[in-house]
């Protein structure tokens, strides 16, 4: 690259946002970001959490773009110091929730007995956020949530980054652009700006207390607030996205320094990678990519944290399609992601009979929304792998009579967005297999369709 030079990364944002806001109606997100913006949410959203081009961009900008009053300082050679917001930029979200399985699930206390059907939360979960720029190019979205069933507060989505501006002229002789930016986060994949991989992808909301598949990918919430990740990422052109990331251990709570006490334990450095392509034209915008990470864990959960580990090798690619209207807004979100597990620190503990074992998951939903006021999706899910009659031991409701990962079902949902602040959610989960059976799969006489969860949600942002 040849003829480099830094542009003014407000500017450039601001003048992708009057693009793209004449492509934007009414919508809502986190508050602080549309105060020290200024603009409506749907500049960035199109039905929370999911992202617009311009809010991929505002993202990867580092979440700086303000339109408020700055408390600024300079030094005796005229640099800039300080650019800090009048206004902090604070909010809060909660959600309060109603959940209905198909069957009563049993007394935990009580085994000839079954405990109450409707269980409501209120809340199930409240959020403070700070979102929103630190000082110039830097920025941050984090979380401290306070989790109704467990009854505490605890850090959650967190993600600090640095973004620089750049433009450069090419061999080519054309100019092109890019965004060179740092991120600082905990949880794989939450740094991400597509809905289509994990930490942000459908269903957005869902039961904290609704049975779940007793199997799960590591990249997909299994290393939530558990790991610390220090990454760069390139975003070229608008076009190309790439990011090498390593993430160590981080465990919240329990014992530290972290010992035997804790379970699941990230042992070095794990890296994780991302490249992505996105085209957009007219109102629609289509991204294909892929992204991976590669972690060594010690099982802990009574066992020294030294030895032998386990080593999860994930390898997954995404797709999303959207389509934003000034009325309908239609988007794809798919991703499949394959993991090899090497247990060899588990089947010394004996907390699991293979020394390998393959795991595949599965998501597709399709979204509409008219008006970004009511809308639906729909949802496909399905996990495979290998049976492991120690790691998928049977157990009542939780476990498997067969030692089988194989779940699959649905999801469908409907939404209405009376205030552009408030969301009421309706949704139902069906399952076709659960722990690898459909029927008595627990061996306790529980089948997968017992576990089908009718769940209510009110979600306010403010």
């Amino acid at each position: 690259m040849i003829g480099m030079r830094p542009i003014g990364l407000q500017q450039g944002i601001l003048r992708l946002a009057i693009g793209l806001c004449l492509l934007s109606a009414k919508s809502w997100a986190v508050p602080s970001f549309a105060r020290q913006t200024g603009m409506t949410c749907a500049a960035c959203h199109t039905v929370f959490p999911e992202l617009t081009p311009f809010g991929r961009e505002f993202k990867l900008n580092g979440y700086v773009l303000d339109n408020i009053k700055q408390i600024t300082g300079i030094d005796i050679d005229s640099h800039q110091t300080l650019a800090l917001n009048s206004i902090p930029p604070i909010s809060m979200m909660v959600q309060i929730s109603y959940t209905h399985t198909s069957t009563a699930l049993p007394d935990s206390a009580l085994p000839s007995a079954l405990a109450k059907d409707g269980d409501v939360l209120f809340p199930q979960q409240a959020s403070f956020f700070y979102a929103g720029k630190i000082a110039n190019e830097l920025g941050a979205f984090i979380q401290l949530t306070y989790d109704g069933v467990a009854d505490h507060f605890g850090i959650d989505n967190t993600d600090i980054r640095y973004a620089h501006h750049l433009s450069f002229g090419g061999m080519d002789g054309n100019s092109h652009s890019m965004i060179l930016g740092v991120t600082l986060n905990n949880n794989p994949t939450v740094q991400d700006v597509w809905n289509s991989t994990p930490a942000w992808g459908f269903p957005f909301a869902g039961s904290s207390v609704a049975p779940g598949p007793i199997a799960g990918t590591q990249i997909d919430g299994a290393l939530a607030q558990s790991v610390a990740g220090l990454g760069v990422y390139v975003w070229v052109d608008d076009h190309w996205y790439a990011e090498v990331s390593g993430y160590s251990a981080a465990v919240v709570g329990g014992a530290h320094p972290l010992d035997g006490t804790q379970s699941h334990v990230a042992h070095g450095l794990a890296p994780y990678w991302r490249l992505t392509y996105e085209q957009r034209w007219d109102r629609n915008s289509l991204s294909v990519g892929t992204y991976g990470i590669n972690i060594k864990t010690h099982p802990g959960n009574g066992t020294a944290l030294q030895g032998p580990t386990d080593q999860y090798k994930d390898v997954a690619g995404d797709i999303q399609y959207q389509f934003i209207g000034e009325d309908h807004l239609v988007t794809v979100l798919a991703t499949y992601i394959h993991e090899k597990q090497t247990l060899n620190a588990s089947l010394f503990d004996q907390f699991a009979a293979n020394a390998t074992n393959t795991l595949r998951t599965m998501k597709l939903s399709g979204e509409y929304s008219y008006q970004r006021r009511i809308g639906g999706s729909l949802g496909y899910f399905s996990t495979t792998g290998s049976n492991d009659t120690i790691l998928y031991a049977i157990a009542p409701v939780v476990g498997s009579a067969n030692g089988s990962p194989d779940s699959s079902g649905y999801i469908a949902e409907l939404n209405y967005l009376p205030w552009l602040n408030t969301k009421l959610q309706l949704q139902y989960v069906g399952y076709d297999k659960f722990n690898g059976l459909r029927t008595n799969y627990d061996g306790s006489g529980r089948n997968a369709s017992n576990n089908n969860t009718l769940f209510g949600l009110v979600w306010v942002n403010f």
